[in-house]
């Protein structure tokens, strides 16, 4: 029996950052309590640890309270920053101590949020305090609760707005080309179903799995909107979290429109280039300010958005108050994907699964009106169940592929079962190995590497090598240890016999991959980016190598990189927007908040031909297990209460 227990996504764990900003409150209030200062530092770890929000009904009492001892909450604070009461003769600003025989506040999340309330510090919605408390007893900082509002009411707003610009006859012909009609035993064409969705409304979102015809739906959408535009060109935006997302995105894209039966002027209009969200938004350099904004709006008609699961609370938000009221805006991704490094789990929000495949009346009758027989309505349905919809059916994977069943497997949280179907051996594309000890590791990983990286190494042209290096990659959970990523990149050195090839004693050698750690707008290089260092065709110098946005490579000296690390493997965060025929995946026990469900969901899903996991059987089935949620009111303010 799966374990479907869901883990709140926060650490009791505060950093000096946390103490910090828990005293700087309490000064701001004059002295605070020792409530106060513990609810502050909690939400400044909840929102670093992804939450948008600290639950107090979710931490009230023992797990509080642990926080609270391992915490050593200060008798009083400095005054380091503002006139307030002073603690006789002490000059330190003094708690109020508001300790009953019954215990702190903190022990009942009802009892605590009335202490908070009494601070002016702690707002409510919709007033201007440094932290905001609604009704339900979930506590922010104010910035993350006015992003959470203003992107729910433009969502909702999205879609419920209805695009009365085309021509409904012209969209059946355009649909029934597109997507031919289905018999009708065989269920909706959730495909056709997400294309009209995305003509006749402003927002439409598409999640899936891999493989289940995401990108290919988006461009037969793209194709259907420029036929019904008529002679003038529609001005469309791709766009992804991350310069490999945005690479995967342009390729995909392409190799669709010369795939699907288009008139050539058609998918001319179709865009072959994709950029990230930041360069698209017009990032600022040396600011986090934007060009484009709710006062300065994208000159789109159409934005693209792949890899949604990986755009974060106050970035969507920001995308959406730059889009014109005009633009409709088409989210791709799959929701049970790790969700942003950032705040938030803004994806998994909006697709609620309770409402997925019911939709309006209203939508109802207009969908039929285009050919298409909806199967569920709700007579009060929130304006998002009309805005989404989920493709199934996985082209990339044959439903018996291992593949296919063991990602199904791990969503389905059947860790045991998943770990028997990779230990039976019946699956060509899917591998099993109890994972060896820190020593024998290197020995055992030599061969494998060799083996995943050979056509790579043999690889000249700098071209060449970025093709290739997406054959094989190393993936783990972790950064440090024996089985993190630096270590693995060390030992990858080693047993493929790179170690010591540096040129003049530089950290730079042919061959060596490499990830781009942080962006650098004038270099057009991002986080997440992927290069090599390579030799020029032409007999150049040593070089970093980068794909171009023309579809060939660019180069520069490796003394202008910004900061960067060897990539020969990866962690399973950073490897999201990324594709890999193979990939390794190793899976040792400890630290219980990495090692979770959707990590290795998102690990497996990376692989187009084969997934090996060299792992310890206890930690692979707790981890299959173990579900994050992050603390958010966006699911309620977008689904309603209960939501």
């Amino acid at each position: 029996m799966a374990d479907n227990g869901v883990r709140e996504a926060i650490s009791l764990e505060l950093g000096s950052l946390d103490r910090a900003f828990a005293g700087f409150v309490c000064r701001l209030a004059g002295g605070g309590s020792r409530s106060l200062w513990l609810a502050a530092a909690l939400v400044s770890r909840a929102t670093a640890d992804g939450s948008v929000c600290l639950d107090l009904q979710a931490v009230a009492g023992e797990a509080a309270e642990a926080a609270a001892r391992q915490a050593a909450i200060p008798d009083s604070l400095p005054d380091n920053s503002r006139p307030g009461p002073e603690a006789q003769g002490t000059g330190q600003l003094a708690f109020d101590w508001n300790v009953a025989k019954k215990g702190e506040p903190w022990q009942d999340a009802g009892e605590w949020g009335e202490e908070l309330r009494r601070f002016a510090v702690v707002g409510t919605p919709g007033e201007t305090a440094p932290l905001v408390l609604d009704r339900s007893n979930r506590l922010y900082l104010h910035r993350y609760w006015r992003y959470e509002k203003e992107l729910a009411d433009r969502l909702q707003e999205r879609a419920l707005t209805v695009h009365p610009d085309f021509d409904p006859a012209g969209l059946c012909r355009g649909l029934d080309l597109l997507f031919p009609p289905q018999r009708p035993d065989t269920g909706p064409d959730w495909q056709r179903v997400a294309a009209w969705m995305a003509v006749t409304r402003s927002l439409a979102v598409i999640a899936g799995g891999p493989g289940t015809g995401k990108t290919t739906t988006v461009v037969k959408v793209l194709a259907l909107l420029s036929e019904l535009s008529g002679d003038r060109p529609l001005r469309i935006a791709l766009a992804a979290p991350t310069g490999k997302a945005a690479g995967r995105l342009k390729e995909a894209v392409s190799q669709a429109r010369e795939r699907l039966p288009l008139a050539a002027e058609t998918a001319a209009r179709i865009p072959a280039e994709a950029s990230t969200i930041h360069r698209l938004l017009g990032a600022v350099p040396g600011s986090v300010s934007f060009r484009h904004h709710g006062g300065n709006p994208l000159p789109f008609e159409v934005v693209v958005v792949d890899e949604a699961s990986m755009v974060d609370l106050p970035l969507m938000a920001r995308l959406l108050d730059a889009l014109a009221p005009e633009c409709r805006l088409i989210l791709l991704g799959d929701r049970d994907q790790l969700a942003s490094v950032e705040a938030g789990a803004v994806l998994g929000d909006i697709c609620h699964p309770a409402f997925l495949e019911r939709f309006s009346p209203e939508a109802a009758a207009s969908a039929a009106s285009a050919g298409i027989t909806l199967p569920v309505t709700v007579a009060a349905a929130p304006p998002l169940c009309d805005a989404v919809v989920t493709l199934k059916t996985s082209h990339r994977f044959a439903a018996a592929s291992g593949i296919a069943a063991l990602s199904r497997l791990v969503n389905e949280g059947e860790g045991e079962a998943a770990l028997e179907l990779m230990r039976a051996g019946g699956h060509g594309d899917i591998g099993w190995r109890d994972l060896p000890p820190p020593a024998g590791l290197a020995a055992l990983l030599k061969e494998r590497l060799a083996e995943g990286y050979c056509d790579y190494l043999a690889a000249v042209d700098p071209a060449a090598c970025l093709e290739r290096l997406s054959a094989f990659r190393l993936l783990s959970p972790f950064r440090q240890g024996p089985y993190g990523v630096a270590a693995l990149n060390t030992l990858a050195e080693r047993a493929l016999g790179l170690a010591g090839r540096h040129v003049a004693g530089s950290p730079w050698y042919g061959h060596r991959p490499l990830l781009v750690t942080r962006n650098d707008h004038q270099l057009r290089l991002f986080n997440g980016d992927i290069g090599v260092i390579a030799t020029g065709p032409a007999g150049e110098g040593v070089a970093a190598w980068f794909p171009a946005p023309d579809g060939g490579v660019r180069h520069l000296s490796p003394l202008r990189l910004p900061p960067h690390e060897t990539v020969f493997a990866m962690t399973v965060h950073k490897s999201q927007g990324s594709e890999f025929d193979t990939l390794l995946l190793l899976l040792p026990p400890g630290a219980p908040e990495l090692l979770t469900r959707e990590l290795v969901y998102t690990a497996i899903t990376r692989a187009k031909r084969r997934v090996e996991i060299w792992g310890d059987p206890a930690a692979f089935i707790a981890a299959v297990s173990r579900r994050v949620s992050r603390s958010s009111g966006l699911r309620e303010r977008l689904w309603g209460e209960g939501g």
